[in-house]
Order: C-alpha cells, then structure tokens, then sequence
C-alpha cells in the first residue's frame, strides 16, 4: 500500500501535484520556524553561559593553582553598558580570562572589537581616560556574550585590584554555570506556539484541498476491499511524501537565514551565527516529527471516509456550537482579575496565575471562534440588502466550524503579539531612558554608598568648569534616615532650581540621593521638605553622592562621567543617568518587541495562504453548485461576491476580538504585575495588521478567477 499511495500521490495529475506542492510549503515554513525556535533557545543557552564566564564564582582556597584577583563592574557610554573587568596574577599558574591570550599586568588592557572602535572614535576626556594603559589586542569571541559586547579587561596589581568592589579570588574561569533565563526561552515558546499553530492549520487546511473528491476515491477503494487501515496508509503516504520534500526545503531556509536570524537581539543582544545551531536530538525531532504530524493531520482530515464506504454520501448539518464555549474565554480573564487583588511574592507563584490565564484565553478563543462566527453570520443575513451577502450568511451559519478553522490561526497569533506589543510598549514607556531634553537626561549622579571616599577640595570647582556643566553640588547622609522622608541632605542655597527648592523658611533640605526621586521626573516647582539638621553639621557629615547637571549634550554627560570616574577609581556604582540601566532593559524588550512583529507577518502570511487554500477547495467542491446558480441566472460577479464574505468577515472579525483580547489581558497583566495602566501600541502595530490584513485579502481575491473558469454549463451534468 505504500507504493500504491506513493503512486496516486505523484502520479494522480495536476490537482494532485498542486496539493502536494502546497502541502510541502506549508510543512518547509513550519519546520523553518521550528528550527529557527529550536535554534533560538540554544543560542540563549549559550550566549548567557559565555556571559556567566564574566562573574567567576570565588574559590575557597587551596590547590595548586595560583588565585587570580577577579572583579567585575559596569560603565555606561551613551547608554550602552560597558562590562570591565580588573585582573590580576598572583603568580604563573594564575588562570587566564576566557577569549584573551594571556593575563594583562599593570597598565595594560585588552578590549572588544566594539569597544576598541569605540575608543578610536570619541575623544579621551570622554572615554579614553577612563581606561588608561596600554592596548594588548582583542578579546575574541569566546571571551564575549555577543558581537557588539562593550568589554575591557584592565590588568592591575593584586593589592589593588583586592581592593576593588566585588573582588574576588578565583582558581578557574570559564566554567560557571550559566545564569538561567527562562523568561526569554518562555518568550520564545509561547511565540514559536503562535507560529506554529497557523502553520498546523495551514497543513491541515491543505490536506483537505479536494476533500470531497479524495473522499470519493477512498470510498470506492472501500467499496472493491480496501480495508480501513489500508486507506489511512494511502492517506498518510501522501502527505508524508509532502511532508518529507517540505522538511528538506525548510532545513535549507534555515541554513540560508541563520546568520540573518542571528542578528535578531532575542534578549537585546545578536548572536553569533554560530549560536544558532542545533542539536543531534533537534535535528531528529523536526525530520521524524513534523512529517509524522503532517501524516497525523491527513488521516484526521479524512476521517470521514473510515466510517463506512457510504460514509461520503452520509453527510448531515453539524450542530450549531453553543454559547457554552465562551466558558474558558470568560474563566481566563477572570484567572487575570482575581490576580489584581492577589499576586503571589515568588515568580514561580506568580507564573501559576499568570500562565494558566493567558493559556485559558487563548484556548477559550480558539473554542469560541465557532460560536462567534455563527453570531455574525446570523447578523450579517438579517441585515442582509443582496443575495451574495445573504447566501455568504446562511452558508456560514450552517457550518461556522469550516468558517473559523482556516482563521483560527491568525486569531491566536493576533492575541499573543497583542499581549507582548501591548506589555512590552506599556513597559518601555514606564521605564525606559529619560525623555531626550530632560532635566534628568542631563544629570550624572555619582552615589558612593556606606562608604564615602575622599575626594579633592577642588572637585566640584573643577566640574563646573567644565565645558557644558551648569551646576555641580554633593548630597550629604541624612542622619536621621529612619524618620526622614528622603535619604539625603543638601543646603538650600546648594540646591539647583531645576531640582526643585526648599519649603519657605529651611536652611537644609530633605532630598533624593540624585535629587531626582525615583520613578519620577525632575521638576523644578518641587517643594522639598525642611530638615532637623543644622546648617553648620552638614560639613561633618559624610557625602552620600555628587550630582552634576550638564546641557543635556552626549559630550558634556560622558566628560562628566570620565571626570567622576578618574577621581575614584574604585567606584562599586558608576556614575549614571537616570534611565542607564532602565536604557539596556529597553533594548532587550525592543528585541522582543521586533519578535513580536516577526510572529504578526509570518502568521498573517499564514493565514492568507490556508485562506487561499481554503477558498481554492471550497471552489473546488462546490463546482457543480455554482454551475447551478449561473445557469439559473446568477451573475459571476454575485459569486464572487459570496465566496469574498465567506472569507473575509470572518477573518476581520476575528482579527477585531483577538487584538481587543490581547490588550485587555496585557492591560489585565500590567496593573496586577507592576501597576502599570496599558499605553495603546503605536501606529507601526496597527500599521502591520492592517497592511498584513489587506495582503490576505488580496490573497482570496486572487483565487477569485478560478470561479469562472470551473463552473460553466459542462460542470452542471449530473456525476
């Protein structure tokens, strides 16, 4: 039976060669954006265990191997995170960092080929300085979580490197853990879902191309002996053949985009192309699984014939779905109201409430397309004013099950890169960079922490002599912490009015530690409140931080920052903008947000092709009634007309509730999780629907002319 399947699946005209070629699409997109998920979680994996070589677990001591001094911190240039590392041997079997030849000894360094680029393009007072030495080379890529890592290894001496920040001793680099990330390869899962499941719909829609007709054929193949079992091996050999041509096809599209691919910051970082690989097990599963779900989804779609060999001619109206498939939908958003008044302190607990509601939803769509289909179908005949939306209405409440199927995916991806557009734009809003011309865009603060070191006399007079610098002053510990309002102290006649002045009357002020309050934006109508310290303590009392207003210009930030850094060089935070750190989290969920939009397009393009797959067999099986109807006196046109509607208002209906669900579940998500309230998506969002939308339109009115040419008077004989 498999050579006979193998020959009526090539050997069975062009109808069978068209299905075939499509059924192979279909499965070369799908198993493509399987490999490229598969592919995309390994890079994840590796990049964070290359990253994880940057922070070293200290040894416990002992052994024969030398300790070698190890500290890591961060540095902000232009709003990108620099990483320097401070090393230093403590004799000749010291280890050595991971992508460098050999240790830096004092003076000297080594950089990343971005970094070094970006050194050799800015002035010295504004980078340069802060890394004095000699330049030793490159660290290669082993040594770097990306391609356009910020890294610099400074050498030292180990009595002064031992006391930096977070130094530690450390007898093996290289091999630590790598940090887990299961928010990123979370992401990644619930959007290879959203891929995934239009491109099952779009091989299950395309196995059913002449559904009737190949039901036919099985039929009379049971009728002369065939067994059930025999007609499953015929159906099965068909779409495995496909599936096997469209996995091959789909292992080339991912060899052919990979490096392209790998330039996608997944995590706010591009990989190497060699990230992006798989595994023995991987390549396995794609090659064996997905043409065994393709055989799957074709004998699930010929069911019909393994009833009885009468079973093609036994078909009756399906019950029409009932208001009861709205129950998940309802239980999933009310899984995310409940977590507005409880949300668990753990993340594991959080995820047990959040998930299971997403997941809800999107279940609880899926099950109440059917059942809103038939809704609109039923409006759309009573207000119908022409036969072609008429006959469109009643077909599709007779069977809305068929109606919705071939849009099934699109309403799911619609609904996951809702959800993720949605909390992703609402979040980089919230806590994303400081709005460019800012006060605080302009403010470097420089925060010392319990300890405060000594800084020149002539510090402040210097940094407000410096070109672009409007106000320089130093925040001092409030001592009485515990019962203040603010950490900080400053005198009134110190405190700049952009930041805001003291409450009539105060000679010494209660103030943020940068004086910008965090989560907050600068004001200069802010009131401070008066502090129970004396003018004449504040000189006794240790400096909490220095904070220095500039122009707001990228030179007079980064010459600040330089100053500050120069002058201690053992700081443990560097000196900052409000909105540096906020900055790199932006980037990473950018990175996701450009994934989102991926999943729009690819699931759009999806859905136009399993629209136009869909059309094509309706058309196909419905030949000889449209004959009828011309033949009766209906125009083409009317037709055409009717088979446009049957496609197209469900599949924009649909569209409207998916998007509307998905803010309302990321509106839901954010006020429980961060107490955010939704900011709507930008114009590009709605930009890429509508344009996505109208290129599957215009994908259904291609199929359109097939009508004419398959139901003239030949096609409307008895058969």
């Amino acid at each position: 039976m498999i050579g006979f399947g193998l020959r009526l699946a090539v050997a069975g005209g062009r109808e069978a060669l068209t299905r075939l070629a499509i059924i192979a699409a279909a499965v070369a997109v799908g198993s493509g954006l399987l490999l490229t998920t598969l592919a995309g979680v390994n890079a994840v994996n590796t990049q964070l265990t290359r990253y994880a070589s940057m922070y070293p677990s200290a040894s416990a001591g002992g052994g024969d191997v030398d300790p070698l001094w190890w500290s890591t911190r961060e540095d902000y240039f232009h709003g990108k995170q620099i990483i320097r590392i401070d090393v230093a041997a403590t004799g000749p079997d010291a280890p050595t960092p991971v992508g460098i030849p050999t240790t830096p000894g004092p003076g000297e360094y080594y950089a990343s080929p971005s970094m070094q680029k970006l050194l050799a393009t800015h002035p010295a007072d504004q980078l340069g300085d802060r890394y004095p030495g000699r330049d030793l080379g490159t660290i290669g890529p082993a040594g770097l979580a990306s391609p356009g890592s910020l890294l610099v290894v400074m050498g030292g001496t180990p009595d002064a490197v031992a006391k930096l920040p977070l130094a530690k001793r450390v007898t093996s680099v290289g091999d630590a853990p790598a940090l887990p990330e299961t928010t990123v390869n979370l992401i990644l899962g619930v959007v290879a879902g959203g891929l995934l499941f239009p491109v099952l719909i779009f091989i299950g829609t395309a196995t059913r191309l002449s559904a009737a007709r190949r039901e036919q054929r099985f039929a009379a193949m049971r009728l002369v002996g065939a067994t059930p079992k025999q007609i499953s091996v015929v159906a099965a050999v068909e779409a495995a053949t496909a599936a096997v041509a469209g996995t091959a096809v789909g292992f080339l599209l991912f060899a052919a985009f990979r490096g392209s691919l790998a330039g996608i910051p997944f995590t706010g970082m591009p990989f190497f192309p060699s990230d992006m690989s798989l595994g023995v097990l991987d390549v396995f599963l794609v090659a064996l699984g997905v043409p065994a779900g393709a055989a799957v989804a074709a004998q699930v779609s010929l069911r019909r014939v393994r009833i009885s060999p009468l079973g093609v001619t036994r078909r009756v109206t399906p019950g029409a779905p009932s208001a009861y498939r709205l129950i998940p939908l309802l239980l999933g958003v009310g899984v995310l109201v409940f977590a507005l008044g409880y949300r668990p302190e753990t993340s594991g607990g959080q995820t047990a409430i959040f998930l299971p509601g997403l997941l809800l939803i999107m279940a609880g769509l899926v099950l109440a397309g059917p059942w809103l289909t038939m809704v609109g179908a039923r409006v759309m005949a009573r207000y119908a004013g022409r036969p072609a939306t008429l006959i469109a209405a009643r077909r599709l409440a007779d069977n809305p099950k068929a109606g919705f199927r071939a849009i099934s995916g699109i309403m799911l991806a619609l609904f996951v890169t809702s959800v993720a557009v949605g909390t992703i734009t609402t979040i980089v809003a919230e806590r994303g960079p400081a709005p460019i011309g800012s006060t605080e865009a302009g403010t470097v603060s420089m925060y010392f922490g319990e300890k405060s070191p000594s800084a020149p006399d002539t510090l402040l007079a210097d940094l407000r002599a410096a070109t672009g610098v409007r106000h320089a002053t130093a925040v001092v510990e409030n001592p009485d912490m515990m019962s203040a309002s603010e950490p900080g102290l400053i005198a009134c006649t110190d405190l700049p009015s952009a930041y805001g002045r003291c409450v009539d009357g105060a000679d010494v002020a209660e103030v943020a530690t940068g004086l910008v309050p965090f989560r907050e934006s600068a004001s200069s109508t802010r009131v401070w409140p008066a502090a129970s310290v004396p003018l004449g303590d504040l000189q006794r009392l240790p400096v909490m931080s220095i904070v220095v207003g500039t122009d707001g210009s990228a030179a007079a930030v980064e010459r600040t920052r330089t100053v500050l850094e120069t002058t201690f060089p053992a700081f443990r935070v560097a000196p900052n903008v409000p909105g540096d750190f906020e900055s790199e989290f932006a980037n990473t969920l950018r990175g996701w947000e450009q994934l989102a939009n991926v999943t729009i397009i690819t699931s759009l393009a999806l859905a136009g092709c399993s629209l136009a797959v869909s059309v094509i067999g309706g058309l196909t099986e419905r030949r000889r009634p449209f004959s009828l109807l011309r033949l009766s006196g209906a125009p083409v046109r009317v037709l055409r007309r009717v088979v446009a509607l049957e496609s197209a208002v469900p599949m924009l209906a649909v569209a409207g509730v998916a998007v509307g669900m998905g803010l309302l579940a990321a509106h839901l998500f954010l006020r429980a999780q961060m107490a955010y309230t939704l900011i709507a998506p930008g114009p590009g969002f709605y930009g890429i629907v509508l344009v996505g939308l109208a290129a599957c339109l215009g994908i259904i009115a291609s199929t359109l002319p097939l009508l004419e040419s398959i139901t003239g008077p030949e096609t409307a004989r008895s058969e």
